[in-house]
């Protein structure tokens, strides 16, 4: 077991697509728009003979022909990066295909997807096995599906990371109640600078859209006098 199979929370491989329309090398572009179209999907992974992901043809991609089309092309194609400006005359999925692609583990968080997703400009994550080969795709619109989730499930989730993280007697004295993906914390709770930690605790739960406090202060108990010595 991996160390990020160890980490609470849900994984990639729970909200991919595992059914994925694929291309090869030499499919050509009018095949690519008919498998988009007829499949109603934005991005389509390459693969090679042994079912390794070697890029990903994109319906932006594909647009670029339109370039090709426009009377002002000199302009519009002076404005392109070198690599869209190649894509333009380009017939086959080779030669449209962004690559090396930006590909994803299945036991990766959806935490890492999303950051990827943001960090890359990308809007489909193939996601691979250890030796590259397609499992599934997973797109923005399947992250988000996390905040979906059931307000009860999701309280449920809360209460075992503060188990976790804070440990069984401290989790018990805080209540936690959840609507429409906010989780409001109540209860006491002895040492009033582990809230920080709870907030982030409770933050991490997948679904959770915000965390409010309603915490009661807990009083101190009367301080015990000092024993004295004997006087002299």
């Amino acid at each position: 077991m991996t160390a990020v199979e160890n980490v609470p929370g849900r994984r990639v491989r729970d909200v991919m697509t595992r059914t994925v329309v694929t291309a090869l090398r030499e499919t050509p572009f009018k095949e690519l728009v008919r498998l988009m179209r007829d499949n109603a999907v934005g991005a389509v992974p390459v693969l090679d003979s042994r079912h390794r992901v070697i890029g990903v043809v994109s319906g932006a991609d594909l647009l670029l022909k339109e370039a090709g089309h426009d009377r002002r092309l000199g302009l519009r194609q002076a404005l392109l990066r070198p690599d869209e400006a190649g894509k333009v005359a380009a017939l086959v999925a080779a030669d449209l295909m962004s690559a090396p692609a930006v590909t994803i583990g299945p036991d990766e968080t959806l935490a890492a997807a999303a950051r990827l997703l943001g960090r890359r400009g990308v809007r489909h994550l193939p996601v691979v096995d250890a030796a590259g080969r397609l499992r599934g795709i997973v797109s923005r619109s399947d992250l988000l599906t996390v905040f979906l989730r059931d307000d009860a499930a999701l309280a449920a989730d809360i209460r075992g990371a503060l188990a976790r993280e804070l440990g069984a007697g401290p989790a018990e004295r805080l209540t936690v109640a959840v609507t429409e993906g906010i989780a409001s914390i109540g209860g006491s709770l002895a040492d009033s600078s582990r809230i920080p930690l709870v907030a982030r605790t409770v933050r991490g739960v997948d679904g959770v859209v915000d965390v409010a406090f309603a915490l009661e202060s807990v009083p101190r108990g009367p301080v015990a006098p000092l024993p004295l010595g004997p006087l002299y």
